[in-house]
C-alpha cells in the first residue's frame, strides 16, 4: 500500500510541476498573458507541498527519484499537450530513468 501511495504522489507531483512549468512557458513564450504565469507559479508551489506527502522522510532520495519521474512525465506531457512524438531514444532514456526511480525508492534496504 505504501508503494502505491508513493507512486500516486509522484504522478500527482509531476502533474503540478510539469503543468506549472508548461503554464509559465505558455504565458511567457506563447504570449498568453499573466494569468497563465500566475497559474503556473501556483501549480509549482502546490508541487512543493505534494512532495512532502511522500511516505519516506529522506528528502534527497525523494527528490532524486522524482527526477526520473519528471523525465518520463515531461515526455508524456509533451505528447498530450504539444503533440510531441518521442523517438526511441527518448523512450529508452525515460525507461532507464524509471528503473532508477524503482531502485532508489523501492528496493528493500537492510537497515
Amino acid at each position: 500500500m505504501l508503494t502505491a501511495r508513493s507512486v500516486a504522489l509522484f504522478v500527482l507531483a509531476a502533474v503540478f510541476e510539469i503543468g506549472g512549468a508548461w503554464l509559465i512557458w505558455q504565458g511567457v513564450r506563447e504570449h498568453r498573458g499573466i494569468g497563465w504565469i500566475v497559474a503556473g507559479v501556483v501549480s509549482l508551489g502546490v508541487y512543493g507541498f505534494v512532495a512532502t506527502l511522500q511516505p519516506s522522510s529522506e528528502f534527497g532520495r525523494i527528490l532524486a527519484a522524482y527526477g526520473g519521474v519528471f523525465v518520463a512525465g515531461s515526455l508524456i506531457w509533451a505528447m498530450v499537450a504539444d503533440h510531441y512524438r518521442p523517438d526511441r531514444f527518448d523512450v529508452l532514456g525515460a525507461v532507464i530513468c524509471l528503473i532508477g526511480v524503482g531502485v532508489i525508492m523501492y528496493v528493500p534496504r537492510g537497515r
